[in-house]
């Protein structure tokens, strides 16, 4: 089973873990929710995007096993905060041509199951107004540019006031949910915090780049 995603440092905003505490601030935010670029009040994830966590994303995604969609919902509901309340649930929307590509919006399905467990209303209140690359490959600056203006709320009452939960399956930068907070705080919403089933961890990426170098020089010391 995935395990949760833990940290001895990471954001008091936005969750973010960190190998050490440099990247905060006396408050423990991180230089992005420093600057406002965020969007979104606060976030929330189950675990890593990475390892058998990682595996069930994709086969939701890309081989279309709907049935996952349970068992990852469920991940939602385990890393809801406790010390929070929420008025709604708003799934992160797909362009209408990606969506009937696809068959389904994995977002969608998730925040479904999450409402029916959590016994929150689901809200379709997000709509994408245009379409855009693929964030994978992009810069942080390119990924926020990409989706700058993609998102429009079209169903404003349904938030105006409201706490809200934007759900999305995975948050790498956080680009995507800062576009779409942005949008529902423009149509009045009180507050959003976004939560996600796993999130990208850069720690990860050291580590993994520590032990190539380590076995790269490794390999030289015996070859001497």
């Amino acid at each position: 089973m995935p395990e949760p995603l833990r940290a001895e440092f990471f954001c008091i905003s936005c969750r973010t873990p960190f190998a050490n505490e440099f990247p905060l601030d006396l408050e423990g935010r991180c230089g992005l929710c420093r600057s406002g670029l965020r969007g979104f009040d606060a976030a929330y994830s189950y675990g890593a995007y990475d390892g058998h966590l990682r595996e069930m994303i994709h086969l939701l995604k890309y081989r279309r096993m709907r049935e996952l969609a349970s068992p990852l919902g469920k991940f939602l509901l385990d890393a809801l905060p406790r010390d929070e309340a929420f008025d709604a649930i708003v799934p992160v929307p797909l362009h209408w041509r990606r969506e009937w590509d696809r068959g389904f919006n994995q977002a969608d399905l998730l925040a479904r199951v999450l409402a029916k467990s959590a016994g929150l209303p689901c809200r379709h209140a997000l709509r994408r107004a245009k379409s855009t690359a693929a964030q994978a490959g992009l810069s942080n600056s390119g990924r926020r540019r990409n989706v700058a203006q993609a998102f429009r709320c079209h169903r404003p009452r349904s938030v105006q006031g409201k706490r809200i939960l934007l759900i999305d399956d995975v948050m790498t930068t956080g680009s995507t949910a800062a576009a779409c907070a942005l949008a529902l705080k423009r149509a009045g919403a009180k507050r959003v915090a976004l939560l996600t089933v796993a999130r990208a961890d850069r720690r990860l990426a050291v580590r993994r780049r520590a032990m190539a170098i380590s076995m790269v020089g490794g390999n030289v010391r015996n070859a001497e």
